[in-house]
């Protein structure tokens, strides 16, 4: 074989040397909505009209506050290891459910932020039916209240949702506004229940556990959604906030 050819033939091939810089993770912050005169008394689910109470105001504007705070660069914001500066997560977009408790929660946040409210269904109540505004007394004496507890996977509201279809909901529309929020921070203001359902899934946990998982009025919740999957940040957080930082 001529020299020429062979030189060409065993050529191995080029290599680059670049290093591929990962997808960033789209964090959502989850925020339950501030109490209202029903809290913790009443089944409110989808009903109309039901507005935040004066102590749930001054939660929203907490909130709003912890929020804006983690946009602020820090006060010691010297140079890392690697000679940059820290960069806070800013806020690119403020969703909420359509329903006035939780849109008048969003308002001081979005006020905060700069930016406006933008209501999204998918981040609705569950839809109780026709348990909807019964007292919660009332609803724990029902026989269906210890299926509610313990197999909620198993559990449909009559003239309602079921809790499965609930949490199937929650997650598509948290992974749509994931796709349209590729590597940004954004906010989505719900309610209690499909919170704890979208951190239940994103710990693997199994849908009958996820009333173990406590959501407080105006708490804070951080997932990380990734292409390797999501990460819980923060459940529950009430009180100052620190890094969104997945370790």
């Amino acid at each position: 074989m001529p020299r020429a050819e062979r030189t060409a033939t065993t050529r191995p091939e080029r290599r680059t040397t670049g290093r591929r810089r990962a997808p960033t993770a789209t964090v959502v912050l989850l925020v339950r909505h501030g109490t209202t005169e029903t809290t913790g008394k009443e089944l409110p689910g989808r009903a109309p009209g039901l507005h935040l109470s004066e102590h749930g105001r001054r939660q929203a504007e907490d909130v709003a506050a912890r929020i804006g705070a983690m946009s602020q660069p820090p006060a010691d914001d010297r140079p890392r290891g690697n000679g940059q500066r820290s960069k806070p997560p800013r806020v690119a977009a403020v969703y909420a459910s359509p329903l006035e408790r939780t849109r008048e929660t969003a308002a001081p946040i979005a006020q905060a932020l700069g930016l406006e409210v933008v209501p999204d269904e998918g981040l609705l109540e569950l839809d109780t039916g026709e348990w909807t505004g019964i007292e919660l007394k009332a609803a724990m004496k029902r026989k269906e209240w210890a299926t509610i507890q313990r197999y909620p996977s198993g559990f449909a509201f009559p003239g309602g949702e079921s809790f499965l279809a609930m949490q199937t909901r929650m997650v598509s529309t948290l992974d749509r506004l994931r796709a349209a929020h590729p590597g940004e921070t954004i906010v989505a203001v719900s309610h209690a229940d499909p919170i704890r359902a979208a951190v239940a899934h994103a710990m693997g946990t199994h849908l009958d556990l996820f009333q173990r998982i406590v959501v407080s009025p105006c708490s804070l919740t951080a997932i990380a959604y990734g292409d390797g999957g999501p990460i819980v940040l923060k459940v529950n957080e009430t009180g100052t906030g620190g890094s969104l930082v997945a370790s």
